[in-house]
């Protein structure tokens, strides 16, 4: 009778049919030939202008909500900090990737993703204050999980809830935070 350890042992690469054993090597040149073009020094810009005016952007509305001190965090202090690092690594990424590195992509049709899930996103922050976070964030990890993740419809309905319920557990009832909520 063979034991575990026995089999693994006599076993060399992957036993799923179909499945080609690939060194290392291989695989990464195989990915390479199907990845997108690079995109160039002239997207990089691009992309490095946009985070950081988003992340400027996002310091100026927490300074207006109030940054507090450390002591006592007021509203602002996690987006102004949040910010404040997406700003900085934009402008690293302005520095270091002027010349157009060979990790970025060109934008694609699937591109348009990126920014469905961004305007998802601003939908509730909008809702928030008007319905609490309660149904937005329901309803926003729904979408991600299903239209974005390609979840299947009773696992992305049974994952929002649980992400929603720990959400709930966590900040609302656990930390006490004045996040607007239904309950």
């Amino acid at each position: 009778m063979k034991r575990n350890h026995d089999f693994e042992a006599e076993s060399t690469g992957t036993d799923v049919p179909g499945v080609p054993d690939l060194t290392p090597e291989e695989l990464a040149a195989e990915w390479a030939a199907d990845s997108p073009p690079p995109s160039g020094s002239t997207a990089n810009l691009a992309a490095s202008l946009v985070a950081a005016g988003v992340g400027v952007a996002g310091m100026v509305i927490a300074v207006g909500l109030g940054l507090g001190t450390p002591g006592e965090p007021r509203p602002g202090t996690w987006p102004f900090i949040i910010s404040l690092i997406i700003a900085v690594l934009a402008l690293a990424q302005l520095v270091v990737g002027r010349r157009g590195g060979v990790d970025g992509e060109r934008f694609s049709p699937l591109s348009r993703m990126a920014g469905f899930g961004f305007v998802t996103l601003l939908a509730m922050v909008w809702l928030m204050p008007v319905i609490g976070f309660e149904i937005p964030a329901l309803l926003l990890c729904f979408v991600w999980m299903k239209f974005l993740g390609g979840e299947t419809w009773r696992s992305a309905t049974l994952y929002s809830v649980l992400v929603v319920a720990a959400f709930y557990a966590i900040f609302i009832l656990g930390l006490g935070t004045s996040i607007p909520h239904l309950f």
